[in-house]
């Protein structure tokens, strides 16, 4: 493997690896700090909250997601076509423990991307816009916003319950190829 293949397949692993930190590090503070607090905060500060710092953590969560698939289907694709020592002939996800790991905990990660950006990122956008057009001229919420919460809710709780076998075979790729002999 020539140093330029090398130093183009660590740059990908590295971006994939810190794009995956600030998902999901995002995505436990969701729902393990946020979840808890935002009831406790008082009401008449929640909306203030909801249009200044949700939007934008948001939007750094699901580009998170985005990069970190973009960084993980480049690194599968180079792996399938033979760039550096990733593949010895065969298909790289197929034929090795580390691609068959890689391919589960992959899937998972494409999952959880569709979930941010086709569930949780639509209905958010729902809900700041109701919570801003009611601090803005006084309107009532409307009658679907909690639903709409409640699908944002319930899809980055399976987001959540995906993490942990996802990154169970992120790390078993390079870890524990056993799991494959």
């Amino acid at each position: 493997m020539s140093d330029a293949e090398q130093i183009y397949l660590d740059l990908v692993r590295y971006g994939h690896i810190l794009s995956g930190i600030l998902w999901i590090g995002i995505l436990y503070f969701y729902n393990f700090i946020q979840a808890i607090a935002l009831p406790r905060m008082p009401a008449e500060a929640r909306p203030h909250y909801q249009t200044t710092i949700l939007p934008f953590s948001l939007n750094v969560f699901r580009w998170a997601s985005l990069s970190t698939l973009l960084f993980g289907l480049l690194f599968i694709i180079s792996a399938e076509a033979g760039v550096g020592d990733l593949n010895a002939g065969g298909s790289y996800l197929l034929d090795t423990a580390r691609g068959k790991s890689i391919l589960i905990g992959g899937t998972l990660g494409i999952i959880m991307a569709y979930n941010v950006w086709m569930i949780i990122w639509p209905n958010q956008q729902k809900i700041i816009a109701a919570v801003s057009d009611t601090l803005a001229n006084g309107t009532a919420a409307p009658a679907d916003q909690p639903k709409w919460a409640r699908t944002a809710l319930l899809a980055s709780r399976t987001n959540t319950m995906l993490s942990i076998p996802m990154l169970f075979f992120m790390v078993a790729a390079v870890h524990l190829p056993v799991i494959w002999s």
